[in-house]
C-alpha cells in the first residue's frame, strides 16, 4: 500500500516509488509534519512527533510544521484556513476526528477529517498518491455542518514543509507581456516571499509553481522539493522562513479582496496543489510534472497538429478570398490545421469595436464561413477559429443592449483596457449567452479548433445583482464559471481542441489544462527570445502543450534577423505553428519550409511524448540545447542554438542524457556510431558558427 497508518505512533506515511511523506497526530490532536524526502521507515520518525517551545513569546513552535495551519490561538505564520463566525469569533481550534483510506480511479487516497472544538465546521484534507511519479495531489474541503453562515477569509489548498537545509533557494518564474516564464531564484531569508496574481487570471508576471533546494541542485542532480497549483484565478504561493530556520510553502486561492460565504450545509473545495520531491535535480522534477500532465491532467492524448494562424498576415483585414489564398499556401507547407484569428465577426475592423457580436461579418464573408471551411477541408486541413468570449467593446451591439453585463462599480467610470470591458460571466444570462453563441458556432460549422483568448484583466470587480455582502466572491466565481463553460463545451463538442490564450501567456496552469489541449505561452514569437520563454515554460509544463510559431525573418518584436532554419528549430521544440504572411513568401521559401514541416512530423512523437532534457553543459559558451528521448531510449532528437561565437573558438562537445549506456547510436547527419555512454560522457560535436546558428540532430539506436 502507498498509504500507511501506524496506530501505535499515530503516524501517517505516504510512500511513493522513491520517496516518503510522513506526518502524525501529536499529543494536542493536531497534524504535525515530520518528514519529506527519500524513502524511509515511518517508525524512524516517531521521535520527531513532539511539541516544543523557545520562550513565552515563542510557544508551540511545532505549529509552524502543522500540515494545514488553522489561524487562531498561537498561530502567527501564514494560515491555511481563516474564518469569521456568526458571533464575531475569528479563530479556529481544529482537532483530528477521523481518517479513511480509499481507492479512487485506481489511485489510493487519504482523507483526514478535522473538527472545530466549539463550532460546527469540518475540514477534510485530501492526499492522492501518484507513486510512479513521486507526486502527491493535495486539496481541502471545508464543510459547514451548522445552521449559521461561516465567512471563509483565507482558504488555501495545502502547506508543504521543507526539511532542514543550511540554505533554502527558491526557484520560480516571472515576466510580463512578451517576456513570460523568465527563470529566477533567490535565497530565502527570514520572512515571506510571496508569488501571486491579483489580476483575475493566472497572470504572466508569475506562475503558480515553486521549487526549493539547498542552492546547489542542478539539472541532473540534487534534492528538489516542488509544487504546482491548479487554479486559473487569483492565486498566492507564500514561501515563509521562520527565525528557527524552518520553511513552509503555502498555496491556494489568493485571500486579497476575497471572501466566501459558506452557508448552512454547504461545502467549499479548494483547487488541487500537486507536490513532489526528487533527488534527480530540476530535470527530473520537470519530467515528473510533464508525465503527470500527460497521464492525469490534459483532456486528450491525441498529437497536436501543425497549425497556421492568419493573424500576422491580415490582422483585422480578414476576408474570404485572402484567407483562401493563405490556406492554399499553408497546405503546400504541410499544415494540418488552418486557424482564422481576430476580425471575422461583427463590425470588427479594428480593436475598438465589434467584440461581443459573435455573428459572421457578411461583407468579409459574403457566403458565410462555410465557403472558407470547405476550401480548407478540400486542401486536407482542419479548420480553427479565434474567439474572446469574456470581453466586450463598448462599441458593440451587445454592450449597447446590456451595459449592466460588465463588471463595474456604479459610482465609478468603467476602465477600458485594449478598448474592452470584461463581462460578468457569473451572471446566469451572460454565461448562457456565451454557451449559446459558442454552441451555435460549433454546431453550424465543422470547426476542429478554438483559440480562446482573454486580453483583459479584471478591474472594478463589482457584480451587479449579487448580494452586497458577497461581492468579494467575484474572483473565485469568475474562475469557477469559466471552468463550467469549458467543461460544458468539451462535453458537447468532444472533437474540438481548445487553446488557452490570455494576453500572451497569462492563463497557463494545471487548472485550465484539465480543459485545454494546448497553450499560447507568449505573443513574442522572436525565435531567440522564445528560447528563454520556452525554457522557463518547460520547468513546469509539457512541450506538447506549448504552441510555437515560425514568423518573419525580421522579428517584429526586436527587429532581429534570424534564418529560416533557426526559426523552425526554435518552434519545433513544442507544438509547431506558422504565423507568417505566406502571401509574401516565395515559392522557394514555401518549399524549404515544407521540408522543415516534414521533419517536425517525423520527430513529433519524440517532442510531444518523449522525455525532455535541458542540456545546460554549454550555457557558459552561449549554447542552448534541448534533447527529447523516447521511452525506450532507442531514438532521440537534439536541438542546439548558438547565440554568438567569440574569438574564433570552436565549441566543446555536448553531453547528452537519457540514453542506454551500452547501446550503439548513429547520428543521421554524421558518419560513424557511438555508444550511449560515449555520447553521455564524451559528448557529440557541435559545428555551430557565427551568430544565431542552430542545428537539429536525429539520433537512433543501431540494429
Amino acid at each position: 500500500m502507498t498509504i500507511q497508518y501506524n496506530e501505535q505512533h499515530r503516524i501517517f506515511a505516504i510512500q511513493t516509488n522513491q520517496t516518503s511523506y510522513i506526518f502524525g497526530v501529536n499529543g494536542k490532536g493536531r497534524l504535525q509534519h515530520l518528514y519529506w524526502g527519500s524513502s524511509l521507515d515511518p517508525e524512524d520518525c516517531a521521535p520527531l512527533l513532539r511539541t516544543w517551545s523557545h520562550s513565552s513569546f515563542d510557544m508551540e513552535i511545532e505549529r509552524i510544521l502543522e500540515e494545514y495551519s488553522f489561524w487562531g490561538d498561537l498561530v502567527y505564520t501564514e494560515p491555511s484556513l481563516k474564518v469569521s463566525w456568526h458571533d464575531g469569533v475569528r479563530d479556529l481550534s481544529m482537532k483530528v476526528a477521523e481518517h479513511r483510506i480509499v481507492e479512487q480511479d485506481g489511485q489510493e487516497k487519504l482523507v483526514i477529517t478535522l473538527q472545530d472544538e466549539a463550532y460546527p465546521l469540518e475540514t477534510h484534507l485530501s492526499y492522492t498518491v501518484i507513486p510512479e511519479l513521486d507526486l502527491i495531489v493535495r486539496s481541502a474541503k471545508i464543510v459547514n455542518t451548522g445552521s449559521h453562515d461561516v465567512i471563509l477569509e483565507n482558504t488555501q489548498s495545502a502547506s508543504w514543509s521543507i526539511p532542514y537545509l543550511p540554505d533554502y533557494r527558491l526557484t520560480h518564474v516571472t515576466g510580463k507581456w512578451s517576456g513570460e516564464f523568465q527563470l529566477r531564484n533567490t535565497i530565502l531569508s527570514e520572512g515571506k516571499k510571496v508569488l501571486e496574481s491579483r489580476r483575475g487570471f493566472t497572470d504572466s508576471h508569475a506562475n503558480p509553481w515553486f521549487a526549493v533546494d539547498n542552492g546547489y541542485a542542478t539539472e541532473d542532480s540534487g534534492d528538489v522539493w516542488f509544487g504546482a497549483l491548479a487554479w486559473s484565478g487569483n492565486w498566492k504561493i507564500t514561501a515563509e522562513k521562520t527565525a528557527f530556520n524552518q520553511v513552509k510553502v503555502t498555496g491556494g486561492i489568493n485571500d486579497f479582496d476575497s471572501e466566501w460565504t459558506l452557508g448552512a450545509g454547504e461545502s467549499f473545495e479548494t483547487p488541487t496543489f500537486v507536490g513532489g520531491y526528487t533527488a534527480g535535480g530540476f530535470g527530473e522534477m520537470s519530467r515528473h510534472l510533464h508525465q503527470y500532465q500527460y497521464d492525469y491532467v490534459i483532456p486528450s492524448q491525441e498529437p497536436r497538429k501543425v497549425l497556421y494562424n492568419s493573424w500576422e498576415a491580415t490582422y483585422f483585414d480578414v476576408n474570404a478570398q485572402d484567407q483562401m489564398a493563405l490556406a492554399e499556401r499553408a497546405a503546400r507547407l504541410g499544415v494540418e490545421l488552418f486557424v482564422v484569428d481576430d476580425g471575422w465577426f461583427g463590425e470588427r475592423n479594428h480593436d475598438r469595436a465589434g467584440l461581443g457580436d459573435w455573428f459572421v461579418n457578411r461583407e468579409k464573408f459574403p457566403n458565410g464561413l462555410e465557403e472558407l471551411i470547405q476550401k480548407v477541408h478540400n486542401l486536407g486541413m482542419g479548420f480553427g477559429i479565434w474567439v474572446e468570449p469574456e470581453s466586450v467593446n463598448p462599441d458593440s451591439d451587445l454592450y449597447r443592449q446590456h451595459p449592466d453585463w460588465v463588471y463595474h462599480f456604479p459610482t465609478r467610470g468603467r476602465t477600458e483596457l485594449r478598448n474592452q470591458l470584461l463581462l460578468n460571466i457569473t451572471k446566469p444570462e451572460v454565461k448562457s449567452y456565451i454557451l449559446q453563441f459558442m454552441t451555435e458556432l460549433l454546431s453550424k460549422h465543422d470547426i476542429a479548433f478554438i483559440k480562446w483568448d482573454m486580453n483583459r484583466t479584471i478591474t472594478q470587480p463589482g457584480m451587479k445583482d449579487h448580494p452586497l455582502q458577497r461581492q468579494k466572491e467575484v474572483w473565485i466565481r469568475h474562475a469557477h464559471t469559466l471552468y463550467e463553460i469549458w467543461a460544458e463545451l468539451r462535453e458537447r463538442f468532444p472533437h474540438v481542441a481548445f487553446e488557452t490564450c490570455a494576453g500572451g501567456g497569462s492563463r497557463i496552469d494545471l487548472g485550465i489544462l484539465r480543459y485545454a489541449d494546448q497553450t499560447w505561452p507568449s505573443d513574442n514569437t522572436d525565435a531567440f527570445d522564445r528560447l528563454s520563454i520556452q525554457e522557463g515554460f518547460s520547468y513546469v509544463y509539457a512541450p506538447k502543450l506549448m504552441t510555437c510559431w515560425v514568423t518573419e525573418a525580421i522579428s517584429g518584436m526586436n527587429k532581429r534577423t534570424t534564418s529560416l532554419q533557426y526559426r523552425f528549430h526554435s518552434a519545433m521544440m513544442g507544438t509547431l505553428g506558422i504565423g507568417s504572411n505566406l502571401n509574401e513568401w516565395s515559392d522557394e521559401l514555401i518549399d524549404e519550409s515544407a521540408g522543415y514541416v516534414r521533419q517536425y512530423k517525423e520527430i513529433r512523437p519524440l517532442v510531444q511524448y518523449g522525455h525532455q532534457y535541458r542540456l545546460d553543459t554549454l550555457k557558459k559558451q552561449g549554447v542552448a540545447a534541448v534533447q527529447y528521448v523516447n521511452k525506450e531510449a532507442s531514438e532521440t532528437v537534439v536541438f542546439a542554438f548558438l547565440h554568438s561565437q567569440r574569438l574564433g573558438e570552436p565549441l566543446p562537445r555536448l553531453r547528452l542524457r537519457g540514453l542506454q549506456p551500452d547501446k550503439m547510436y548513429a547520428i543521421e547527419q554524421l558518419p560513424g556510431a557511438w555508444t550511449g555512454k560515449a555520447m553521455m560522457n564524451i559528448g557529440i560535436e557541435l559545428p555551430l558558427r557565427g551568430d544565431l546558428d542552430s542545428l537539429m540532430y536525429r539520433i537512433r539506436e543501431q540494429e
